[in-house]
């Protein structure tokens, strides 16, 4: 999806013109991919923009850090702040935000400990991932050729930037044979993700999802959307799962910050369910962005709000 140009990017501890917000083109990320971010979206509520886990979010970003020897030269706490002035400064009611830690200029080379590092925080006004349409309608997926990487060739628990280009192999390869979206097998031949989201099958009104020892980075909208089931009496599992489990199933789905629910209608041209959205990915969403917008008490503190109105 194209990105909408605002006014303020945050990086490394100040505000800057979105235009001024340039890397040197030797960084170190930028020859070997070594950095973390997260993808965060804020929502539009009634006491105005509120991010969606952001701590969580956070967490998360520093997790990776830590699995890449990467310091962030800023506590939790700061980022936090950087996150919501990043919106004030853009006066946005909704947006995606895209915090990014990486290795900057000074060395080059596979060590990269000696490399500076710059933290930026940037948002902007984003639609459904994958089309505001898919959201009741479904996507189409296929599964790809291309394997999700290995445990322990690159970990799935860290978002980092180099290892996605074995989601963008797979997502090109989707999008040229006609299809929506990619679900990789680990080398097992066993379920893990999509290029970019958790996925999910129904099965007899039971909801299962691959396990994070898949290969599958742990979700946060993953675990949301595992709480809101079993909050409305799901059963969930998390199981390994093949491709004939999803050809087999009820309903399914994607999870994520991007593609939040998104149904799945069809797996490798065999249709899912009814080939629509099915009933309990319905009650999920309804739930889901009632909880996103702050209209969902049992969720309050899936919010952190911009403006602290008390």
């Amino acid at each position: 999806m194209p990105i909408t140009q605002v006014d303020r990017i945050w990086m490394d501890g100040q505000l800057v013109d979105w235009r001024d917000a340039h890397v040197h083109v030797l960084s170190h990320a930028l020859h070997y991919g070594s950095g973390v971010f997260e993808g965060i979206r804020a929502y539009e509520t009634a006491r105005g923009p509120a991010v969606w886990h952001l701590d969580e979010h956070l967490k998360r970003l520093f997790r990776s850090a830590k699995l890449y020897h990467l310091e962030i030269p800023y506590a939790r706490e700061a980022l936090a702040e950087a996150v919501k002035d990043t919106i004030r400064a853009n006066g946005l009611t909704a947006c995606y935000i895209r915090p990014l830690v990486v290795r900057g200029y000074g060395e080059m080379g596979v060590n990269p400990l000696q490399a500076p590092v710059n933290v930026i925080v940037a948002v902007w006004p984003w639609g459904a991932y994958l089309g505001e349409e898919a959201l009741e309608r479904g996507v189409r997926i296929k599964i790809s050729s291309w394997r999700r990487n290995a445990q322990n060739a690159l970990p799935a628990a860290a978002k980092a930037t180099g290892q996605y280009i074995n989601s963008v192999l797979a997502k090109i390869e989707s999008l040229k044979a006609g299809y929506d979206e990619a679900i990789l097998l680990n080398e097992a031949g066993q379920i893990t993700d999509g290029s970019g989201e958790n996925v999910f099958i129904v099965r007899d009104g039971v909801l299962v999802t691959p396990p994070t020892s898949a290969g599958c980075l742990d979700g946060i909208t993953r675990s949301s959307v595992m709480r809101i089931a079993r909050d409305l009496g799901y059963e969930v599992r998390e199981e390994n799962l093949v491709r004939t489990d999803l050809y087999n199933a009820d309903e399914c789905f994607f999870t994520g910050t991007a593609a939040e629910i998104t149904p799945i209608r069809e797996v490798d041209d065999r249709v899912v369910g009814e080939g629509h959205r099915g009933p309990i990915t319905k009650e999920l969403q309804s739930v889901f962005f009632a909880a996103t917008k702050g209209e969902d008490p049992r969720y309050a503190d899936w919010l952190t709000y911009v403006e602290d109105r008390g």
